[in-house]
């Protein structure tokens, strides 16, 4: 037998790479593009930077012996795993893979997960995870429910530390959902189904008949559960979603987000004057007062369509990245329910962890009454609002536009919550409710012995709203900074931003608050 040289090591070296970087064949690898889904090598490639990605783990290998699985070894164990750069910025991603046993997760591939996000936590850099699994591999049975404990356990770890992205390109059932959920931001394409128990088990249970469409879909998760934060139309958009999204944020929790492009354009803008109308009956788009004050005109919504009556994103103001929080008064009236306290929570909870400024714009009428709220725990879950504002250390400026009543008020990062820089438009109405409610209560007496009750009415409603319910008197008692034209929003929210750039807020020592159920 001839000697091998070391040419012959490494041509035998790119033989075995070659084996393993082929996943399931050509064949499958056709069968998942002919289904409109990219393979987890081509999604890796169109998320890093070209000719950046280093893969970690290629030759991984499970080490079951039961059910033939001795005699297999699936390429890279269904996952591509590594590190890369997305617009010059380092991550670590971990790629599933379907074509090679349905991308199934046994204990190597859970194990290589697990390694690059504990990587990811230990260099400070985002962890992104692209999910395309049939579930659990059960021919390695518990071996592959210990992988994916070792992978929530990695989640919680990383929660707070480094952001963490999941895309959802494929099926994610069963347990395998629950990753996604520990994580801060979840994109799920319209070829993508998430369920914890599919349609066939829910029909023997239940007797229910739906589709995994119905059940698991991109459009059921972001309009009626609230899991996912981004619908993308394929994996090209899902990925384009997700350099944006990382382009806002910092790459830990101990770095300030990057300054970007800055624009320091600051002059008046009096077309903001025309949004808000004066009757408080009628809506408009918040979003139109958000676009104004972003730079360029750039937001990017979360959870765009989950409890549409609040509005939650990030832009820049002069190139520094800012969360957006807002009532939209074109839905519902911009109240607060029981699903956009939820939302609205999360996402100041999110900001204050990564050391995001938060701009919030109020107008709000309340919390919505009903006995469905009360039963749904409108309470513990308004609660966790006012947690999540009065809990934040980050800079906080809030503009009250219009309506701003009762506790919805406070729970809307009023200053009494520990708002940095508070303003107000000539619109608002600060008051414990609004001048027709409170009217009839104060002017009950008043009201009824008039010889013409309704005019009678009217006239204290505005007496009311003279005294109480306007900005001028929030001034004199120090709830608002200043009363402001509407056309100077942007450069008052920039001057406070600049200003509190540097905000240091020392809070008792203990180990974590507890976050209302």
């Amino acid at each position: 037998m001839a000697k091998q040289t070391m040419s012959d090591l490494v041509s035998e070296l790119a033989a075995k790479r070659a084996q393993m970087e082929a996943g399931g064949g050509e064949a499958r690898m056709e069968k998942q593009r002919a289904q409109g889904k990219k393979t987890a090598r081509e999604r890796l490639d169109q998320l890093l930077d070209s000719g950046t990605f280093q893969e970690v783990g290629l030759f991984r290998k499970n080490r079951t012996v039961t059910f033939g699985m001795d005699k297999a070894a699936p390429p890279a164990d269904g996952v591509v795993t590594g590190v890369g750069t997305v617009r010059g910025r380092p991550v670590n991603v971990a790629s599933q893979d379907f074509t090679v046993m349905g991308g199934s997760a046994g204990e190597m591939h859970s194990v290589k997960v697990v390694a690059m996000m504990e990587q990811a936590l230990q260099n400070g850099n985002p962890f992104v995870f692209i999910n395309d699994s049939g579930g659990a591999r059960v021919q390695e049975g518990i071996d592959s429910l210990s992988g994916y404990g070792q992978v929530f356990y990695a989640n919680v770890k990383l929660s707070g530390v480094v952001p963490q992205l999941s895309l959802i390109c494929g099926p994610c059932a069963g347990g395998a959902a629950y990753s996604p959920a520990l994580t801060d931001f979840v994109i799920q394409t319209h070829k993508a189904n998430m369920f914890i128990t599919g349609p066939g088990v829910i029909k023997q249970v239940t007797g229910e008949d739906v589709t995994q469409e119905e059940l698991g879909g991109a459009d059921a998760h972001m309009q009626k559960s609230g899991v996912i934060h981004f619908v993308a139309d394929d994996d090209d958009q899902a990925i384009l979603i997700a350099q944006k999204l990382l382009s806002f944020l910092p790459q830990n929790n101990a770095e300030d987000p990057p300054i970007v492009d800055p624009d320091p354009l600051v002059e008046p803008d009096p077309t903001l004057r025309d949004i808000v109308p004066l009757e408080g009956t009628k809506g408009y788009d918040v979003r139109d007062i958000i676009r104004k004050v972003a730079d360029r005109a750039d937001f990017l919504e979360v959870h765009a369509q989950y409890a549409m009556n609040i509005v939650v994103g990030f832009g820049r103001i002069n190139g520094r990245t800012a969360g957006f929080v807002a009532n939209q008064p074109s839905v519902m009236a911009g109240v607060l329910d029981i699903n956009a306290s939820d939302k609205a929570s999360r996402f100041v909870r999110f900001c204050d962890a990564f050391n995001i400024p938060i701009v919030t714009f109020v107008d709000v009428p309340g919390f919505l009454p009903g006995v469905a709220q009360e039963h749904g725990g409108i309470i513990r879950h308004g609660a966790k609002l006012l947690f999540a504002y009065s809990a934040a250390t980050v800079p906080l400026v809030t503009v009250v536009l219009r309506k701003a009543y009762g506790g919805a008020y406070l729970a809307m990062a009023c200053r009494d919550l520990g708002a940095d820089a508070a303003y107000a438009w000539p619109t608002a109405e600060i008051a414990v409710m609004g001048a027709e409610g409170a009217a009839a209560v104060v002017f009950a007496k008043e009201i009824k012995q008039a010889d013409d009750p309704e005019a009678k009415r009217t006239e204290m409603i505005e007496e009311y709203r003279g005294t109480f319910a306007t900005p001028f008197m929030a001034a004199s008692r120090g709830l608002v900074d200043d009363i402001i034209d509407p056309a100077d929003t942007r450069a008052k929210i920039a001057f406070a931003l600049e200003q509190l750039a540097g905000k240091r807020k020392l809070r008792p020592t203990k180990k974590h608050g507890v976050f209302p159920s």
